[in-house]
Order: structure tokens, then C-alpha cells, then sequence
């Protein structure tokens, strides 16, 4: 009998066990008694075992055969009855045809009508490394066709399959009837024998070998030994390709749909594409039906994702759920091609119906949506990219009108080859249109050129030279409904010059101390720059600013191309750094003092506004794999009152871990119409392992503004924003979490209160 159709892309290995198995089953007595004596063991129930029989196999090869049509034996004892032509061998019976090599305690070959009986401790293995083991098995001569009892297949990825009876047909299909199958160990890391963390049951199991796809009758899933889960129509391949069927169901409830049942259809196409759909079925809402679609192209791949109900919808503003029901919706799409070693496509796409969709079925938290594309050529020495993006407003107080698009934003870089002056020198072109269904609309256009030199000095100070010039054309119109004047520019054509010189110097001092190294490093930046028409230029790229680590050192602060920050300035830090080995603590301090008495263009509260900046710094903290501490921190020039101070940290091993985040903003000015205003956030999360494979998982962000921080806020100074908490059982084979999330604050239908939600992962089942 052949059991390669079972296995034939995944090749199935003999599980043999070791000739001490009878040591191993000592140190676990209690187990093995438990087997013995269980109602629930296959002799006495009629179950199908999972656990591999103790068979321990013969070192004496049957004797190699001349042709096809004969057969080889080898056993302890050999009767042979010549008038009946029936050959009897006992102890340990080897007998091996065509490659395929059978051995049992007896065996029983009838010549004439070509059956052979074999009995207790069967095991037959075929050319391929296929295994199967069984207590009785009937076969042909060619022992390839037959009925097996008690049989069990284990694969070459661990995966197991026993049934009570089995039967090959003719066309090489096979029917299992009482069946289980595991992907799961089913002994201990002490090799004592143990229940698998779930299993599929199933009445009845067809083998199909032309489709080479495996049919169940009567499955179900069986977690932890308890038939939880019926599985009725399962089916899957064998050869660990994703074939169609129905996936494991999601589960939710919450305060705005009520109970949700989720349950996915997946449906493959062709080996290089693939459709899901998952219908979502509500108790308080109308149901929604959700697909995707995923394919794998000869330069690249892409998927389509998309949400669609026909249900009510509360305004941001109002509390009628009844108020309006209409279609609703959300789409999105990602891909990228390669069209040849330089050039390449990346797009994303998303857009929703109305503003709470997303929240209210739990889609996504986040309050824009934003759709790009771009296409690249990376040459050696060159760069071209032309992109373009858009993006809708999710937050209730925006107007989609003000909201940009831009299209198209090139940009092209060449570096030439030679270097001029012992620098590298760059050059520059770029240009962006950024329109508005109602706002202000601009046009730019900048060429530039920088030169870049590096060196060391004799000793060892790291001196960086910087030049650069740009020339800027600019249009703009509708430049009042831009509520910030700041932002707006002057409307029609505009143009600029920028010019800028930058010298940058870093001297390293190296040493020991407290058995380990550490590293001084002073630095000393000079950035000078004539005066620049910035108030002139439309601002579109420049606008989120606030002083950091990150920035200090930059030639341009501004994030952008919009501003250019003028003048000539110093700026000043020190950088250090300890470390041995699995320790490390990594620390920089700066500040930066302006040389001309000119108006500042930062806003007041980012740090620059005055000549003498304030002082930033971060300090980063770690300690092998289970602590990374990070501060980063704005101090007061004047008074060192913290301006600025966020904490992250993450503690714990893999199993067991917090993450803990603290920012608080003390801006110590007045409100302005930027978004400048004082925060103060905590955040936590973290998850404990209680016992084996458990664990309890949580976060909760809390808003700790008050008052007095920002006067527009109706903060009290500990309001919590979302907490969750959950728990989880994890391991080789099965993932389950249940959820508990309150939201705490109502956006349109997306209302506050409890929700639930239940998760399971079967790994390694491939339906």
C-alpha cells in the first residue's frame, strides 16, 4: 500500500523510536498508565491514535530483488506450504517489493490469489520516504493496494493522521473512516506522550489524488481534548498550498453593532491570485460584507481591500441613530511592480464614505486617510522620483475642501562623478503643484546645488564642510482662505534666492572607565545664511516644527522646502557614550545661539523663537534585550523649567514585558491657531506570562491634561482615553485571546463603552 498521495509535496519521514523507548516511557509512569487504563484509548472506544506505535525497527535487510515480479523476504521463521502456495513468515518480518519495503511480526502470502496478511506492528514505507504504521493490514502483492486498520501517517513537518480503517482504491484515492489529524506535538520536551492542543475529528476522510485534496465527513475541531468547533464542508490540499474553503470565524461584541460574527470565505483563483470574502453579521446593526483581493503578477503584487453595509449614520454633531441611512463604505489598495533593476511603482489608496465608518466597525483609529503613489528610477548616481498624494480628513472639525493634493511632486537628483575641490557635489531639481477644492492652491519650482566635503584633521577632529544655492519660483492664488496668515504668502509669482555655508566639527575622545568605553564627543556647528524672502513664500511643507535632538544640527530646521531659516547662527552640543558588553547608555545635549537680532520665523513655543535657543537633549538606556530606556527633553534657556519630557521604556523578556510612555508638553505660551497647545499623556501596555503557554495582555492610554494647560480642553486632569485587557494561550500550534476594550469618548456612531472580542489561530492547517 502507498501512502505518497497522502504527502506527496510534503515527504513524509519514518518516525522510528528510539531502541530505549522503554526507559523514556519509565520516566513518566503516571502518563502511560493514564494511556492504558483510558476510556478514551483507541482499543477500547474505537478512537483513532495520534501517538506513534512502539515500534522499534530490525537491523537485517530483506534480500535485494532481481525483477519486478519478485518479491524479497527475510524473517526469523519461513513456512512454506507447496500445495497451497501460501508462504508464512513470523519474527521480524521483512519484505520489500519494487523499492517498497514492508515490515510486521507475521506475515501471511497467499500466491495464488496475490493477498498478503500482515500482522502486529506494521510498517510500510515506499521510495518516496513515506511511513505508515498500522496493526493489521491487507495488500496485494504489488503492496500497493489494500485495507489498513489502526494506521497512522506521520508527515516530514510533524503533521499526523490516524484513522480506524483505511482503504486505497484502484484510481489511487483513499478513504479514512473514524480519522483525526494534528499538526501539533503530541509528545513533551521530556518525549512523554501528551494530548495535542487541538485536533480534527472527522467521520469520515476522502483522499482525492487527482486533486490532490483531502474531503472530511462529520469534521470537527476538537481544542484540548473538548469537541468545540463543527467544521461542516472542510476540506483541504495536502501539499501545503492554500486551497479554497472557509476560514476560522471572528467574534465581537460592542456597545455600537451589539454581537458580530464574522465568518471568511477564502476562494483561490490561480496559484498567483486569491479572493476573501467575509460577510459581518450584526445584532444592533445592519450587516456589512467585506472582501479582498490579492494577486502576484510577473513584476510585483497588489491587493484590494474593501468594507461595504447600507445602515444609519449619526453626524458628528447630533445623537438620532436613525437620522440617515445610506451606503457606507471604506476601500484600499496597496501594491508595487518592478519593472526592471531601475525603475519601480508603489502606490496606496484609501478612502471612506463618512468620517466614523472606520471607528465604528473598528476598521482603523486613525484620523487621515492618505493615498499616495510614486514612481522611482534609482541610478547609480542619479535619483528620479514622481509621486503624487492625496488625503481625506477624518477629524471632526477639518474641511475636506482645506485638505491638499498634490499632483505631481518631482523630484531629480544627479551626483557627479569627479569631485570638485575634493567635495561631493550634487544637483537638484524639483517641482510641486498642491491643489484645493476649497483652499489656497500653489505651484513650486526650485533648482539647487550643494557641495559637501569630509575630512579628518591631524588630530582626529572630524571637520564636515557644507555649501549650497537655490533658486525658488513660486505661484499661488486664493492665498486668503488660508486661515494662518503665516501659511498664506503672497498671491501670483513669487521668487527667491538661497545661499547657505555650514562648517561642522567633531572631536571624539575615546577611553576606559568602569570596565567598559565611553566616547566625548564635542561638537561645534556654524551655519551661515544672507537674508531670505520667507514671508513672501507660500508655506506648505514647512508648517509642524518643534525644536529636538534629531533637528539641532540640521542646515535647514524647518522640515520642508517652503522655509529656509536665515541668518547665521552657532550651535553647540556634546554627544557621549558608555558601553560594555550588553550595556549601553548613549546621550546628547545641545543648543544653538542666533548671531543677527533678526525676528525669529519659528512660533513661539517650538524652542527657537529668541536668539539663545532652548535646551534639548535625549538620553537612551539599554540593558541587553530586556531594558531600553529613552528620555528626550526641552529645558528653558532662562529658567531650565522642562518644556518638553517624554519617556519610553520597554522592560522584559519576550513571555513577560512592560512598555511604558509619558510626554508632557509645557509650551508656557498663549494659544495660537497652531496646534501648540500643552499636553500631558500616559501610556502603558504590557503583557505577564501566569503558567505554561498563558498570559495576560493589557494597555490604556491616559489623558492627563488639565485645565490650566489648555483652556479649551474639557480635561481633568486623568481622563482615560481607551484601556484594553485580555488573555491569551499561545504555542506551537494554537492561538486564543479574548479582549475586553472600553473607548471612552464618543465620535458620531463610533460611541464609548465595552467591546469584546474573541480570537482563535489554528497554525499549520491549510484551509
Amino acid at each position: 500500500m502507498s501512502w505518497a498521495l497522502f504527502h506527496r509535496a510534503a515527504r513524509a519521514r519514518p518516525f522510528w523510536l528510539a531502541t530505549a523507548s522503554g526507559v523514556a516511557l519509565a520516566a513518566c509512569p503516571v502518563l502511560a498508565q493514564s494511556n492504558d487504563e483510558s476510556p478514551q484509548s483507541a482499543e477500547v472506544t474505537g478512537q483513532p491514535d495520534l501517538q506513534t506505535p512502539d515500534v522499534v525497527p530490525t537491523t537485517t535487510d530483506a534480500p535485494a530483488v532481481e525483477t519486478e515480479d519478485q518479491i524479497g523476504f527475510a524473517a526469523d521463521n519461513l513456512n512454506y506450504d507447496s500445495d497451497s502456495e501460501v508462504v508464512i513468515a513470523e519474527g521480524n518480518v521483512q519484505m520489500n517489493r519494487e523499492a517498497i519495503e514492508m515490515r510486521s511480526d507475521k506475515v501471511t502470502w497467499n500466491r495464488k490469489t496475490g493477498q498478503v496478511f500482515a500482522e502486529g506492528n506494521v510498517v510500510i514505507k515506499n521510495p518516496e520516504g513515506d511511513t505508515a504504521y498500522g496493526d493489521k493490514i491487507e495488500l496485494t502483492d504489488t503492496l500497493r493496494d489494500g485495507v489498513v486498520e489502526n494506521m497512522l501517517v506521520v508527515l516530514d513537518n510533524g503533521s499526523r493522521l490516524a484513522a480506524i480503517r483505511g482503504t486505497r482504491f484502484d484510481n489511487g484515492n483513499i478513504e479514512l473512516e473514524n480519522a483525526a489529524y494534528t499538526p501539533c506535538p503530541v509528545e513533551d520536551d521530556e518525549g512523554c506522550p501528551k494530548n495535542p492542543s487541538w485536533q480534527i475529528r472527522a467521520v469520515k476522510v476522502m483522499y482525492d489524488r487527482a486533486k490532490n485534496k483531502v474531503r472530511y465527513k462529520g469534521a470537527r475541531v476538537e481544542i484540548f481534548g473538548l469537541p468545540l468547533i463543527p467544521l461542516p464542508g472542510l476540506s483541504h490540499s495536502i501539499n501545503n498550498e492554500a486551497s479554497s474553503g472557509i476560514l476560522v470565524p471572528e467574534i465581537r461584541l460592542d456597545r455600537s453593532n451589539g454581537f458580530e460574527i464574522a465568518v471568511p470565505y477564502y476562494l483561490r483563483l490561480a496559484p498567483d491570485r486569491d479572493v476573501t470574502i467575509t460577510p459581518h453579521i450584526y445584532t444592533s446593526a445592519a450587516p456589512m460584507i467585506e472582501g479582498e483581493f490579492r494577486a502576484l503578477t510577473d513584476i510585483g503584487s497588489f491587493r484590494i481591500n474593501g468594507y461595504a453595509t447600507y445602515g444609519s449614520l449619526v453626524p458628528l454633531t447630533g445623537d438620532d441613530p436613525d437620522s440617515e441611512k445610506r451606503f457606507r463604505g471604506y476601500l484600499e489598495s496597496a501594491g508595487k511592480f518592478q519593472f526592471d533593476p531601475r525603475w519601480s511603482l508603489t502606490y496606496s489608496g484609501r478612502i471612506a464614505t463618512d468620517r466614523t465608518f472606520m471607528r465604528r466597525y473598528d476598521i482603523s483609529r486613525d484620523d487621515r486617510l492618505r493615498s499616495t503613489f510614486e514612481l522611482e528610477r534609482i541610478g547609480g548616481n542619479s535619483y528620479l522620483s514622481i509621486a503624487g498624494w492625496a488625503t481625506q480628513t477624518l477629524r471632526r472639525n477639518d474641511e475636506q475642501g482645506q485638505q491638499p493634493i498634490a499632483l505631481p511632486i518631482i523630484d531629480y537628483r544627479q551626483r557627479l562623478d569627479d569631485p570638485i575641490f575634493g567635495g561631493q557635489f550634487e544637483l537638484q531639481l524639483n517641482t510641486l503643484a498642491i491643489g484645493r477644492t476649497a483652499g489656497q492652491d500653489t505651484q513650486r519650482a526650485f533648482a539647487g546645488a550643494q557641495w559637501n566635503l569630509r575630512g579628518l584633521t591631524g588630530l582626529g577632529q572630524e571637520v564636515t564642510l557644507t555649501a549650497l544655492v537655490r533658486g525658488d519660483v513660486y505661484h499661488s492664488d486664493e492665498n486668503l482662505l488660508t486661515a494662518i496668515p503665516g501659511y498664506r504668502g503672497k498671491s501670483g509669482w513669487q521668487a527667491r534666492g538661497i545661499a547657505a555655508v555650514a562648517a561642522d566639527m567633531r572631536w571624539p575622545f575615546v577611553g576606559e572607565f568602569a570596565g567598559g568605553t565611553q566616547t566625548l564627543t564635542p561638537r561645534v556647528q556654524i551655519v551661515a545664511t544672507p537674508p531670505i524672502k520667507n514671508l513672501d513664500i507660500p508655506n506648505e511643507d514647512s508648517r509642524a516644527f518643534d525644536l529636538e535632538d534629531s533637528n539641532l544640527f540640521a542646515i535647514n530646521r524647518f522640515n520642508g522646502h517652503d522655509r529656509f531659516e536665515d541668518g547665521a547662527r552657532i550651535t553647540y552640543g556634546v554627544e557621549w557614550n558608555y558601553s560594555r558588553p550588553g550595556f549601553n547608555i548613549s546621550s546628547v545635549v545641545g543648543q544653538s545661539y542666533r548671531l543677527s537680532d533678526k525676528p525669529s520665523l519659528f512660533p513661539d513655543g517650538t524652542g527657537l523663537t529668541d536668539r539663545t535657543s532652548d535646551i534639548v537633549g535625549r538620553t537612551t538606556v539599554a540593558y541587553r534585550d530586556f531594558l531600553r530606556l529613552t528620555h528626550r527633553y526641552r529645558l528653558d534657556k532662562d529658567n531650565l523649567a522642562i518644556r518638553r519630557n517624554e519617556f519610553d521604556a520597554t522592560i522584559g523578556s519576550r513571555s513577560t514585558y512592560a512598555v511604558l510612555g509619558y510626554s508632557r508638553l509645557n509650551r508656557d505660551i498663549l494659544l495660537l491657531g497652531e496646534e501648540l497647545q500643552d499636553r500631558e499623556e500616559a501610556r502603558v501596555g504590557g503583557r505577564v506570562a501566569v503558567a505554561q503557554n498563558w498570559s495576560v495582555f493589557g494597555s490604556a492610554i491616559v489623558d492627563l491634561t488639565q485645565r490650566t494647560d489648555d483652556p479649551l480642553s474639557s480635561a481633568d486632569g486623568f481622563e482615560p482615553i481607551r484601556h484594553r485587557l485580555g488573555v491569551a494561550y499561545d504555542d506551537e500550534c494554537l492561538s486564543i485571546a479574548l479582549t475586553w476594550r472600553r473607548d471612552y469618548a464618543d465620535t458620531g456612531d463610533a460611541r464609548r463603552g465595552n467591546s469584546f472580542s474573541f480570537r482563535i489561530a489554528f497554525r499549520n492547517l491549510g484551509f
